[in-house]
């Protein structure tokens, strides 16, 4: 989709909520999805209102056109120069829009969430499953976003099996939706005695997530089911049926929450998930209607996808998609990313250029 099609959409999906904020029954709360709105509207309201006043200096372009060809030279001379002006804001507005867009239609929710795996590898890949989780936890915190486990499957060694967290904060997902795809490491594994380097492997995908109003998910369209939380081995953490497994009956997407001690808390939590991974099929249904579009280069986001390898004895970090190449994976691996994200969106923001240009 090109940048001025994406704009438009939010524009007018904006208008739509503004329309919806002055609707007596939204406002009387009879709908109660107040809150949902103004947390979307305001999602919305930088690139959204940026846009109109860009729309709106390109209209004011165009009434000054006849002036320009005017017979009389004070008139020609004035509007020579409130040309120039509004000519000059409407470039710098269009790379403001530009840096808002980089990402696509979702670049700027500020929820988002994302699932660590570990890969091939056992309990090694368990392992850097975690020190992934905490290389995002400490950058969640240098930003300043709000970080939750929602759901965890912990190996006998400590590791993360698999970890979903939600993140939120502005920015939060357009700067990590680049972290999807396939994460590699080669170090000396705790447990092996003769200091040989090992390759495992983990798997991480960033997905937005949705407001409550975008997806329609109703108790019947999915199957609820209840059991005992365990911990590493099997093991019972509680012996009251907490953990919660929704099973989506149409497409059958399974998510189970098991964290909390409160029934109540996990099928909250499992119901965000689940949503979130709705969204995403349909945003991937979308992708494959679109496939002829141009895909940006630095990768589909698929967890099959090999992005980058984080070298241990060569305190080496390399992300393959745009050949990038850092040694300082100890300061990469404490929680400073930053490096990575701005090199991944300013690569990204160059194909955009590229692409209105074409």
């Amino acid at each position: 989709m090109k940048i001025r099609d994406q704009l438009e959409q939010t524009l007018g999906r904006f208008t739509e909520l503004e329309q919806m904020m002055s609707d007596p029954s939204v406002l009387s709360g009879e709908t109660g999805n107040m809150a949902n709105i103004l947390r979307e509207h305001g999602g919305l309201s930088k690139t959204a209102l940026k846009y109109r006043r860009y729309k709106k200096l390109s209209e004011d372009l165009r009434d000054l056109a006849p002036m320009l060809a005017s017979a009389d030279p004070d008139e020609r001379q004035m509007a020579e120069e409130e040309t120039k002006g509004i000519r000059e804001e409407r470039e710098r507005i269009w790379d403001e829009l530009l840096e808002l867009s980089v990402g696509g239609d979702d670049a700027n929710r500020t929820r988002c969430v994302m699932e660590v795996r570990a890969g091939t590898g056992g309990e090694e890949a368990a392992l850097f499953a975690r020190d992934l989780f905490e290389m995002y936890r400490r950058y969640a915190e240098i930003r300043g976003w709000k970080f939750e486990v929602m759901d965890s499957s912990i190996s006998e060694r400590g590791g993360f099996k698999e970890v979903i967290l939600s993140i939120e904060g502005d920015g939060a997902y357009r700067e990590l939706q680049f972290e999807s795809g396939g994460h590699r490491v080669q170090r000396v594994p705790e447990t092996e005695a003769q200091g040989r380097v090992h390759t495992s492997a983990a798997t991480v995908a960033v997905m937005p997530e949705p407001e409550d109003i975008e997806i329609d998910l109703k108790p019947e369209d999915y199957r609820l089911d209840k059991f005992c939380a365990s911990g590493p081995g099997g093991q019972h953490v509680n012996k009251t049926e907490s953990a919660i497994r929704l099973t989506h009956l149409e497409t059958g997407i399974v998510v189970q929450c098991q964290d909390e001690k409160s029934q109540h808390k996990n099928l909250a939590k499992a119901i965000r998930v689940l949503k979130t991974r709705l969204y995403e099929a349909k945003r991937e249904t979308e992708r494959k209607e679109r496939s002829k579009e141009r895909m940006s280069l630095i990768g589909s986001g698929d967890r099959s996808e090999r992005i980058r390898t984080y070298n241990f004895p060569q305190n080496r970090l390399t992300d393959h998609r745009i050949n990038l190449t850092l040694y300082k994976l100890d300061h990469v691996m404490t929680g400073d990313l930053a490096p990575v994200a701005a090199a991944l969106l300013e690569y990204e923001r160059s194909m955009l250029r590229d692409d209105e240009a074409a």
